[in-house]
């Protein structure tokens, strides 16, 4: 892996959070195009030729079984698949047409554009509610003054509907929140630095089902802003808050592929495959 430069640029103006996009605002919207991605770990091949579209200002769900990519396809999508040292892969990830993966593109670049939320929340325990959200500016080269930082955490956590609920608490360790609350405050702390893309490992499943509504909520909010692409083993979920779904499959210690996909109604009514008749029926997985 190359060596990053240092870059550093002045953020942009955080503005009030919306329920639906202008046309503007869906101008700077931006879709992903997956051609190709295979993927190791070591000689074991995990995925092959994966290829797939998640279009611009749309929530697209990965389904599948355990085991059969989906993370690991997930996190190719920003860069995270190559720092694991014996990872390896082919294929392009292309943001807005342009491939993240090519040689004149940093790192820092493609996290900045396509952030990440876990699947456990991982907020920085000791540091405060505040510090938490503003974190990603300082890692990704990102300068703010420190009205602009005041107003980037109130416009992130009422983006992510935290605010109301620690707007008297910022100061207080992100740790002391409930685990729904941590992981809302990981969701702002992904928007404040002004993503394209917004990336979701399964950001439910270690939650109760009131947290889990309002995170489904945060989506179905956020969408207008930012493309969302989610990760989930829960049918219902996926069928709530995504409009289109892919299906990943691996059996018989083959790599995982994309069996299926297309409009989530689709999927979940009529599906082409019996194989994703099955799945999303619950009839195996």
């Amino acid at each position: 892996m190359s060596a990053v430069t240092d870059h550093t640029t002045t953020l942009p103006a955080a503005g009030p959070s919306t329920n639906g996009a202008s046309a503007s605002d869906r101008s700077t919207l931006a879709g992903l195009d997956a051609r190709s991605i295979s993927a190791w770990f070591g000689t074991h091949k995990v995925l092959d030729r994966v290829s797939l579209t998640m279009h611009a200002g749309e929530v697209t769900a990965l389904i599948g079984p355990s085991g059969c990519g989906k993370s690991t396809f997930l996190r190719i999508l920003n860069r995270m698949h190559e720092l694991i040292p014996s990872a390896s892969l082919a294929g392009e990830v292309l943001l807005d047409g342009q491939d993240i993966y090519a040689a004149n593109r940093r790192l820092t670049d493609a996290r900045r554009q396509i952030g990440m939320v876990f699947q456990k929340p991982n907020p920085f325990p000791a540091m405060s509610i505040y510090d938490n959200v503003v974190a990603g500016l300082k890692l990704t080269g990102l300068r703010a003054s420190r009205r602009e930082k005041d107003d980037l955490v109130e416009s992130c956590l009422t983006k992510a509907g935290l605010w109301k609920e620690v707007r008297d608490r910022i100061r207080q360790p992100g740790g002391a929140l409930s685990g729904g609350q941590q992981q809302r405050l990981c969701i702002a702390r992904s928007l404040a630095i002004k993503p394209r893309v917004l990336l979701m490992d399964e950001p439910c499943s270690a939650l109760d089902p009131t947290s889990t509504r309002r995170i489904e909520e945060t989506i179905a909010e956020l969408v207008s802003e930012v493309t969302i692409v989610i990760v989930t083993h829960n049918m219902q979920q996926a069928a709530r808050v995504s409009d289109r779904c892919a299906f990943f499959l691996a059996s018989h210690s083959t790599p995982g592929v994309i069996v299926e996909h297309g409009p989530t109604s689709v999927m979940f009514e009529n599906p082409q495959d019996e194989r994703t008749s099955d799945y999303v029926h619950g009839r195996f997985g």
